[in-house]
């Protein structure tokens, strides 16, 4: 993996190989954040990043200036490795290990991206389980956007408050908005 744009420009990141994770590619990566960096000032951003892995996504926002990022994950092994990168880095991600559905009952926290990556075996019903409780639970400001990555054999367009997908090879970007 490597960081594709901003202050961080071309840092490699190497996760341990024992991380139970799938981290985004840098082509897919790199055409998401062509789709943000559209609608979004990212130095003005707060990021939640639900099942955050490696925090891959996470770094490429910071090194954007994004300073206002919260990644959650459950795996102890993946919250460890993101806090180590983000100091070694120097950037601002706060981190909390916690079961993301748990997470999304229980926390009460406005952010203007939302950033989803589950595994892409999910049944169907948790991915739509994870837009119900970031819409139901008032996670977004009111232009915020909710992106859910996903296999291209998962179809998310009947789930409440879709609005377009991208693909980039095997990988899909679902977006979800008021």
């Amino acid at each position: 993996m490597r960081i594709i744009s901003g202050t961080l420009k071309g840092r490699k990141i190497i996760a341990p190989k024992k991380l139970p994770v799938r981290p985004t590619t840098d082509m897919a990566k790199e055409s998401l954040f062509n789709i943000l960096n559209n609608s979004f000032y990212f130095d003005s951003l707060s990021v939640l990043d639900l099942f955050a892995g490696t925090g891959n996504i996470s770094y490429e926002f910071a090194s954007r200036g994004t300073t206002q990022i919260t990644c959650v994950d459950q795996n102890f092994g993946c919250i460890k490795f993101i806090q180590q990168t983000a100091e070694n880095f120097n950037i601002p991600i706060q981190t909390i290990k916690s079961d993301v559905f748990k997470f999304l009952e229980k926390a009460s926290m406005k952010t203007d991206i939302v950033f989803a990556d589950p595994p892409y075996n999910f049944p169907d019903e948790d991915f739509a389980k994870i837009a119900e409780l970031v819409f139901k639970n008032d996670f977004l400001v009111e232009d915020g956007v909710l992106i859910i990555e996903h296999s291209k054999h998962t179809d998310l367009s009947k789930i409440e408050n879709f609005s377009y997908s991208k693909n980039y090879g095997s990988s899909v970007f679902s977006f979800f908005e008021y």
